[in-house]
């Protein structure tokens, strides 16, 4: 029920009591009065200062007929609950306790009054009204009823619900209330109760403590069982806003547990657990919801759940049954923090009849635990077999839940709760008068004390328990949460134990704490291993969780990450590219070096190259060798000896330069491989030109009147006419290499995973210049042999240089389009090719005849042979 319901509620039995109580009540009265009395089971102890208390002693309530004829008779209780008796007996243990301790309150003594709330809104609003406004007229001391209230502070109630009624209304007036056992996130709510506190954490944490434990084990995919009230309802609120804010657990679906005994609808639901793949089910809920659910999970043989209890049933006896253990043994549960009370059980055993003087709770504790009733007896119950109390009966000798104190919690919570507004009380009289918090710098007083004050104070409190916990209040009234964690045991030999496999709390300086002591969890399961409770399996390193449409965070498909792009996270949302010089591994969990490509000496194809290069500059030096050791022979003589070293020299070095385009392109190799290939075959080139022009010369010379042409083609002019054509190409390639370098280049684009080094040109006009050079060479070379090759000569070099260039041109037409369209070491490769092809075209064309002779037919290596054949013709 709302709050403002409650509220309402009360207003209208104010009108409705002061309005029957008029004709009684003498106009302009001057004294406080009572309107309306309630008639309830409590246990009262007078004091200087009493402290109010609102606990469960009994489990249902009678509510009568409602004719609106008269007025109504009171309700009646029934099933007497001996632990929320306990509860109530550990207050006023308390009390006695600070009465006896020197140190805290001196000279102050307090009493206490406690009431049965029978597990009853109504019951418990009254009991709270009772508290506050006094069951008794008393004499006040002025005519503004100023004056002690009949109590300070309230400790209670054990329900939310109750509490939200009770505290909407006391927050008006500022009463403070400390429950032991209301745990609903909305009481934190300082605007609506701001006089509430509690010594229990809210169900906020108890909600973030079991998200941490789903967290641990990996469970998430989980159900929700909620109970149909404020506790169950505002913890399906707090857990999905949690879940929402972590987005690593979803529920797989959310039920309401019917408040009354419905088949058909706990039918559906355990229809859903089953259909559900989540193997753990959190419920939220009172003991009395979970059996109707546990009867139809029993009756469909529901097994194979890993159940997690809240708070309010973690520890309950009623569950802990041979007919629903074989389901609910291992479940995990959230607890209040266990606690221990020195001298608790000794006082219990005071309690007697004698001492209450007929005190109706007192004689229901009696009857219940003696199964005994006191005179006069229902009736039939001693024709029945049944016994009467007499007083005699001695406690310490009785088997009850009411004498184990191993198993304190809810107590621990209520003896906390008397102790927290001691300590404000204390407070409140230890204060100097002129310093005091209040308006003045006042301080309240013993004599006219407000609940207010004491409210003030209360929310200061730091004390630490002799248990060894401290207790202090954050701002919305929550206490330092801390929860034990229990686990299910099914021994055995068919009995239950519930034990203690860890805490989880939350400090001001290290925030949220688990601990969790695995190897002592029994696990209901074969194995004996915890359950798989996930909707999707986690996605391994190198994929992206991928969510499934209409579906919630945790399904999701594992999509592998493309290429370049890695996740080597679990479940990981998105795929992370590489940086530019890596590449994904063929898992895709980690980033890997590119590969890297240029034309290398440890390849084969740079091997071979290499090989072939210097085989060619071998070849050189032989031939070179040949024509120095034969140089007075006519062959070598007959076509200009020193152009034919030097064109040998040449190309020796047209061969070496060739290397330059091999191994990893370098600033000193990008720059000196195209001036050196430039510089060499201009200077190859140059010598076949001028070679070319001297035999096309000499021949003119020999006709009558061409004498003169030879004065031009002198020794000397022949090696400035080569040293001035090399030198075009040398200032060619300086301007090239001044004005836009080529350099060293790492190309991503042929390939994503490679990482392909060249060299680039720079200037692409500058390459093309040099490469026009030397085609200019060429072709007048070509040209002009072309021209030359049918002179009347034996030996007519004019038919070789003709070949020669012919093969040159041939292959650096072919080579343009070839680099163009090669990419990366390739281009590299076709140049080295071109190089080698014209290089040994060059050098077979010219020399290989010429070494023949030289070797093999040195008969025709003769001047008179080489003329011989011009007489001949």
């Amino acid at each position: 029920m709302h709050p403002l319901l409650h509220t309402t509620l009360f207003l209208l039995m104010l009108l409705f009591s002061c309005v029957s109580s008029a004709a009684s009540t003498p106009p302009f009265s001057t004294s406080c009065r009572l309107q309306g009395q309630f008639h309830l089971n409590g246990i009262h102890k007078s004091g200087d200062v009493v402290l109010g208390g609102l606990f469960q002693s009994n489990l249902f309530s009678v509510f009568p007929d409602l004719s609106f004829t008269s007025e109504p008779h009171e309700l009646s209780c029934h099933s007497f609950d001996v632990v929320g008796f306990r509860r109530a007996q550990t207050m006023a243990f308390a009390i006695d306790e600070i009465n006896r301790n020197s140190n805290l309150l001196p000279n102050v003594t307090l009493g206490y009054s406690l009431y049965d709330n029978c597990a009853n809104l109504r019951i418990a609003f009254r009991a709270a009204l009772t508290l506050v406004n006094g069951q008794e007229e008393r004499i006040v001391l002025d005519e503004n009823c100023a004056g002690n209230p009949p109590v300070v502070g309230i400790v209670g109630d054990s329900s939310s619900t109750r509490s939200i009624a009770i505290s909407s209304v006391f927050g008006l007036y500022r009463v403070p209330m400390v429950s032991y056992f209301s745990t609903c996130a909305c009481l934190s709510d300082r605007q609506k109760y701001p006089s509430f506190f509690r010594t229990i954490p809210s169900d906020a944490f108890q909600v973030r403590a079991m998200i941490q434990i789903l967290k641990h084990f990996g469970w998430t995919w989980a159900g929700l069982l909620i109970s149909d009230d404020d506790y169950g309802l505002h913890a399906a609120r707090s857990f999905q806003s949690d879940l929402s804010l972590s987005g690593e657990v979803c529920l797989a679906y959310i039920e309401v547990l019917p408040s009354d005994n419905d088949p058909v609808e706990a039918r559906r639901i355990v229809d859903v657990m089953k259909k559900s793949t989540a193997r753990v089910v959190i419920v939220f809920a009172h003991q009395s919801f979970m059996i109707d659910i546990m009867e139809e999970v029993v009756r469909q043989n529901v097994t194979g759940l890993q159940w997690m209890a809240s708070e309010v049933w973690t520890a309950s006896d009623v569950l802990q049954t041979p007919n629903y253990m074989p389901y609910l043994a291992g479940t995990l549960g959230i607890a209040i923090r266990r606690g221990e009370i020195p001298g608790l059980r000794d006082f219990l055993l005071q309690i007697h009849p004698e001492l209450y003087h007929n005190n109706s709770m007192i004689h229901q504790f009696w009857e219940f635990i003696f199964q005994c009733r006191f005179a006069p007896p229902p009736a039939g119950w001693v024709e029945g077999g049944g016994t009467l109390c007499t007083g005699q009966e001695k406690l310490e000798f009785v088997e009850s839940e009411f004498l184990d104190i191993s198993n304190l919690r809810s107590e621990y919570n209520v003896y906390k709760a008397v102790y927290a507004l001691a300590y404000a009380l204390d407070d409140v009289l230890q204060c100097e008068p002129g310093k005091g918090p209040f308006s003045g710098n006042s301080c309240g007083n013993l004599q006219a004390l407000e609940p207010w004050q004491l409210l003030y104070y209360l929310g200061k409190v730091n004390f630490t328990t002799s248990f060894g916990d401290q207790v202090s209040f954050d701002e919305n009234g929550d206490v330092l949460p801390i929860y034990d964690i229990l686990n299910w045991l099914w021994l055995p030999d068919g009995r239950t134990l519930v034990q203690n496999v860890g805490e989880v709390k939350e400090s001001a300086f290290k925030g949220k704490e688990l601990t969790i002591n695995e190897d002592e969890i029994f696990w209901n399961f074969e194995l004996k291993k915890p359950p798989r409770s996930v909707c999707s399996e986690r996605c391994p390193p190198g994929t992206r969780m991928v969510r499934k449409k209409g579906e919630p965070e945790c399904c999701f498909d594992c999509i592998p990450c493309s290429e370049g792009k890695i996740s080597n996270e679990t479940n990981s949302v998105e795929c992370i590219s590489c940086p530019e010089d890596f590449w994904s591994s063929p898992q895709r969990d980690h980033c890997v070096p590119k590969k890297t490509e240029f034309l290398s000496y440890q390849e084969p194809l740079g091997i071979c190259l290499t090989v072939t290069s210097l085989l060619g500059t071998f070849i050189c030096a032989v031939v070179l060798g040949i024509f120095i050791y034969h140089r007075s022979t006519p062959i070598v003589r007959a076509n200009n000896s020193e152009l034919s070293f030097q064109l040998l020299l040449s190309l020796k070095l047209c061969f070496l330069c060739s290397l330059l385009f091999i191994g990893r392109p370098r600033v000193w190799t990008c720059q000196l491989r195209h001036a050196a290939f430039g510089i060499s075959f201009v200077f190859c080139v140059s010598c076949i030109l001028v070679k070319t022009m001297v035999v096309l010369a000499v021949f003119k010379a020999s006709k009558p009147g061409g004498e003169s042409s030879l004065k031009w083609f002198g020794a000397g002019q022949q090696r400035g006419t080569v040293l001035v054509l090399t030198f075009i190409q040398a200032a060619i390639c300086t301007a090239w290499l001044v004005s836009s370098s080529p350099a060293p280049h790492k190309n991503t684009q042929y390939h994503n995973d490679k990482i392909v080094y060249e060299c680039v040109v720079g200037s692409t006009v500058g390459f093309s210049v040099l490469l026009g050079y030397i085609g200019l060479l060429a072709s007048l070379s070509f040209l002009i042999a072309f021209l030359s090759r049918n002179l009347p000569d034996s030996f007519n070099e004019a038919k070789l240089i003709t070949f020669s260039m012919l093969i040159f041109c041939a292959v650096w037409v072919a080579f343009v389009p070839a680099y163009i369209s090669s990419p990366g070491k390739y281009a590299d490769t076709v140049e080295v090719f071109a190089i080698l092809a014209s290089s040994f075209g060059i050098l077979v064309a010219l020399f290989g005849p010429k070494c023949y002779i030289i070797l093999l037919r040195p008969e025709r290596n003769t001047k008179k042979a080489i003329m011989g054949r011009v007489n001949t013709n």
